[in-house]
């Protein structure tokens, strides 16, 4: 899971080395990767804990749904609070 975070990670640090699509500090990819690593630690967590497949999945689609909202919030400002980037 941690692999898969750093991967996502080297996206946008690759993208920064060849093109100009993206343009992070030093500080994005600190918030990125304590976002994608606190995920990835909760969702394996989670299915551990979890004794049904069920419940597994819809465990992992919530962690995941709450990350892309705080992700979107954080980036865009998606409900237009203070820690909304400018």
């Amino acid at each position: 899971m941690l692999l898969a975070a750093i991967a996502l990670l080297a996206i946008p640090a690759v993208s920064m080395l060849f093109g100009g699509e993206f343009v992070w500090s030093f500080m994005d990819f600190v918030i990125a990767g304590a976002l994608l690593t606190f995920a990835a630690l909760t969702i394996d967590y989670a299915w551990g804990r979890a004794t049904s497949r069920n419940l597994r999945l819809a465990a992992v689609a919530a962690i995941l749904f709450v990350l892309i909202l705080v992700w979107a919030e954080l980036a865009v400002g998606l409900f237009g609070t203070p820690f909304a980037g400018s």
